[in-house]
């Protein structure tokens, strides 16, 4: 089965968490209560996050974190980089020489098309689609 970790499922929601309100400085321990999820997680994840440059920490009475960009800005892509590390669909679509035997392989050409046209797919949907009713939401299939 090909799925996202757990952990970048959980990141995704701490980002449409903040992205329902922009302007909001929220604390790990609130998103953690809002989300249902253990505080220690939402802290790992907005440490990884802050690392990408998506969200930012403010210290003191009122700080929190916050996006960094407009929720249209930030594609599902980089949240799933942020942490998971670049997308691949298999280990040679990353760089060449990672597989012994990427120079005799017939499936190699079609998995790196296939790992680009998910990557365009996930770079369309950003944390605004993500807010959005799944009925409302743009159809990407139609441009």
């Amino acid at each position: 089965m090909l799925k996202i970790a757990k952990l970048t499922d959980y990141a995704t929601g701490v980002m449409v968490q903040l992205s329902q309100s922009p302007q909001r400085r929220v604390s790990a321990q609130q998103l953690a209560t809002e989300l249902g999820l253990p505080q220690a997680t939402v802290a790992s994840l907005l440490k990884k996050l802050g690392r990408a440059g998506l969200v930012a920490s403010t210290r003191g009475a009122g700080g929190g974190y916050s996006l960094t960009r407009e929720p249209r800005a930030i594609a599902l892509t980089d949240v799933i980089t942020a942490i998971e590390g670049p997308l691949a669909m298999t280990e040679c679509a990353l760089a060449d020489g990672r597989c012994s035997l990427e120079k005799d392989c017939a499936t190699r050409p079609h998995w790196r098309a296939i790992n680009q046209a998910v990557q365009a797919t996930l770079a369309l949907m950003s944390l605004a689609d993500m807010t959005r009713p799944a009925a409302k939401m743009r159809r990407m299939d139609n441009g």
